[in-house]
């Protein structure tokens, strides 16, 4: 895959129980820009097997040009755009984890998506670990904005199917938390034994 190489899941155990019930869905991280999505999804990934997709990269390698490049050359109308045509070829190529941009969830269509097409995970992050995050990138046209963004944008993350804190600790632990939650999610494991 384009963003990261694939393990192959164990015949057994939680990971290969969460795949086989993923079908063809994806895994979605949602939340905003230094929430950790790309990080803890190249972890999730990794553990259950499946490619690690990153929208932004796949929207910066389809328009020839950096996020910052086109927010500038074009706007973010004709960004929000794109990335929605992305997201929605994305969802088609499941199972598979993938990070969405911050503000991709403002797409009524998109979120209809990734409803139909995948499993979300808010990663939500308290505004002082976003700022300290974003404040080291130049590369993200509306980090300075954040504070101004989240009160519009949490309502619509808040929707998604499962919510776990980023912070300041060990990614790995992250998505050890996800794993907790996503079997039950997914229904694996409810079964009754034969």
């Amino acid at each position: 895959m384009v963003n990261g190489a694939v393990q192959k899941p164990a015949d057994s155990g939680p990971e290969s129980a969460v795949v086989r019930a993923l079908g063809h869905r994806s895994i979605v991280l949602v939340g905003m820009m230094g929430a950790g999505k790309s990080s803890i999804g190249r972890r999730l990934a990794a553990r259950l097997g499946i490619p690690f997709i990153d929208a932004d990269a796949e929207i910066e390698s389809a328009a020839g040009m950096t996020i910052s490049e086109i927010f500038d050359k074009h706007g973010e109308p004709y960004f929000r755009a794109g990335e929605a045509r992305v997201i929605a070829r994305l969802l088609d190529n499941g199972p598979q984890v993938l990070a969405t941009g911050g503000g991709s969830l403002m797409d009524a269509q998109t979120r209809t998506l990734i409803g139909e097409k995948g499993v979300s995970i808010w990663l939500k992050a308290d505004i002082e670990v976003l700022l300290k995050r974003t404040k080291r990138r130049n590369d993200r046209p509306l980090a300075e904005k954040i504070k101004d963004l989240l009160p519009i944008r949490e309502p619509l993350y808040a929707q998604a199917d499962i919510v776990v804190q980023s912070r300041d600790e060990p990614h790995d632990n992250i998505v050890d938390e996800i794993m907790s939650q996503l079997p039950r999610r997914l229904g694996v494991g409810m079964e009754k034994p034969s």
